[in-house]
C-alpha cells in the first residue's frame, strides 16, 4: 500500500496518508484539528486549497469539476502523490455565496 506525505501550510504539521484513506481520517487519527461537519463531501467545511500534488475525490459532490482541480474536500480526498494543502481555504463558489448572503442581510 502506497503512503504519501501530506503537509499543511503554515502549521508545520505533516502526516502520512495511505492512498486508500481520506486525508480527514488520517488527520483525526493523528490528532490534527481539521475542521469538518458532514463527512460526505457536501458541506465544504473541510475544504483545503491544493498547493501541490494530486488527489482523487470522486464523491466530492460539493465541488464543481473546475474547483476539484484546485481544492480538496479532506473528508473525500485520497492522495495520489505527496500533497501540500492550505486548510481553511474555500472554493470561489462558497466565497461568492457567503458574500451574496452578507449583502442580502445588509439590505434587510
Amino acid at each position: 500500500m502506497t503512503e504519501y506525505t501530506v503537509e499543511f501550510v503554515g502549521t508545520g504539521e505533516e502526516i502520512q496518508v495511505s492512498e486508500k484513506e481520506t486525508v480527514l481520517s488520517a488527520c483525526i487519527e493523528a490528532g490534527i484539528a481539521q475542521e469538518y461537519s458532514c463527512r460526505v463531501g457536501m458541506c465544504l467545511a473541510c475544504s483545503a486549497e491544493i498547493v501541490e500534488g494530486d488527489v482523487t475525490q470522486p464523491a466530492a459532490r460539493g465541488l464543481t469539476d473546475e474547483e476539484a482541480e484546485n481544492y480538496a474536500l479532506t473528508c473525500m480526498a485520497r492522495p495520489q502523490s505527496d500533497l501540500v494543502l492550505d486548510r481553511g481555504k474555500y472554493p470561489p463558489s462558497i466565497e461568492d455565496d457567503a458574500a451574496a448572503g452578507a449583502a442580502a442581510a445588509d439590505d434587510d
